[in-house]
């Protein structure tokens, strides 16, 4: 069996790979859903860098006393409910009317979608056998990433053929299904609860006396920043800058899923057997900012690609000439994205194995995140309005770059 597909054999690990499949699946196919909206209710940036903020600063609003209680209590109950929240939010999507209640709900969706990812991660991390903890990472985020890539063209397909109502509906029939897999399968308490007495504010500070973690928690800021602007951005620039069908949207996010699908296993199992985590954490950084400063270069392909028009799914679709401009940077930000994340969330639940936290030190992961992901898509959508496509793209690489400057410089010293 191919070493990638080793973590398949445990039944819990394969049960959790449905909280990452239906987590990812439901967070891409919104993503090209909001582009939709954004046409039909003729936003402007700044609104449009809303749509990230508010999901974002929901999830930085309860992501550390969620690791916590995660921590002390049972990580199956949270999932659980985590899966039935998420249905609620497809429900709320199926119900709006007004850029307001989009807002709303994205709000409702940052909630459910911290629920998954902070503790799918936390207990794929727990339950890890030793020596194979970044497989485990690379595996589950592999199953994400594919995952995702199919939230990108089923969710493109059933958007721009069906609509939204039978989208959710579908999304809500997955994540049912993920719920029913992790309540079988997944033991009652995966990894087991802390019995450390320390304040959820000792623990914090404990977890930011670490060199290492002072070091990951700063390049995540800025690197929220960056990241989740293109995120939020690339599909709505495809869609009001190119006028992009949902299902071309869909197929240029795909590009960047498709290369980390296909190789963030194999560069977690590097992790563990070549180490130097920190050289693959940068490397990857560098890549993404490479890739964010490509994508506004789709502006000049017109006269020097050729568009196409293709039959797909009974319609006729047209990838215009920047078609191939967004899906060429994309993909490269895929492979960046493979290169740092096993090694990034390895680091993260070592320290805080150190401190008896790891889903605490997961929390902290996520809120470094979540900070730059407030500030980021609204300082995007402002930079844009006022500057330009090119200003918004050179600020969200400029956030990366020093980003992985500070992380360099702090982890030399704590080495």
């Amino acid at each position: 069996m191919s070493s990638t597909l080793r973590a398949f054999r445990d039944p819990e690990f394969l049960s959790l790979s449905g909280t990452a499949f239906a987590r990812a699946q439901a967070y891409s196919t919104i993503a090209i859903a909001l582009a939709l909206y954004a046409d039909q209710f003729g936003t402007t940036s700044t609104v449009e860098g809303l749509f990230g903020t508010v999901f974002a600063l929901t999830q930085l609003i309860i992501v550390l006393p969620l690791g916590r209680y995660i921590d002390t209590h049972n990580a199956k109950r949270v999932l659980l409910v985590g899966f039935l929240v998420n249905v609620a939010v497809f429900v709320g999507f199926a119900l709006v009317e007004t850029v307001s209640h989009v807002i709303l709900v994205r709000m409702v969706q940052g909630v459910g979608a911290s629920l998954l990812w902070i503790t799918g991660s936390t207990v794929v991390g727990d339950i890890a056998p030793d020596g194979e903890r970044g497989l485990w990472f690379g595996t589950y985020n592999q199953v994400g990433a594919f995952s995702s890539l199919a939230g990108d063209i089923v969710g493109g397909a059933l958007l721009a053929v069906y609509g939204f109502t039978e989208t959710y509906a579908v999304l809500s029939a997955i994540t049912l299904g993920a719920f029913l897999a992790v309540a079988a399968v997944l033991r009652t308490n995966p990894g087991g609860r802390s019995t450390d007495d320390r304040s959820g504010r000792e623990t914090f500070r404990d977890l930011l006396g670490r060199r290492t973690l002072q070091a990951l928690t700063a390049f995540r800021l800025g690197t929220g920043f960056g990241k989740m602007g293109v995120l939020l951005f690339l599909p709505i620039y495809a869609r009001t800058g190119f006028g992009m069908n949902a299902l071309v949207v869909g197929i240029v996010l795909a590009g960047g899923k498709l290369t980390k699908a296909l190789t963030q296993g194999y560069v977690g199992e590097l992790t563990d057997s070549i180490g130097g985590k920190s050289r693959f954490i940068v490397t990857g950084a560098l890549l993404y900012t490479v890739g964010t400063l490509a994508i506004p270069f789709a502006e000049f392909a017109d006269g020097l690609i050729p568009s196409v028009a293709v039959s797909l799914v009974g319609r006729s679709l047209t990838f215009p000439p920047a078609f191939a401009v967004l899906f060429g940077a994309f993909a490269l930000c895929g492979v960046a994205d493979s290169i740092r994340l096993p090694a990034s969330m390895s680091l993260f639940i070592e320290e805080g194995e150190a401190v008896d936290a790891t889903a605490g030190s997961m929390s902290l992961r996520s809120v470094s995140w979540k900070i730059g992901q407030v500030v980021g898509p609204l300082t995007m959508g402002i930079v844009w309005d006022a500057s330009g496509v090119f200003a918004a793209f050179g600020v969200a690489a400029g956030c990366i770059l020093v980003s992985t400057a500070a992380f360099i410089g702090l982890s030399s010293r704590s080495q």
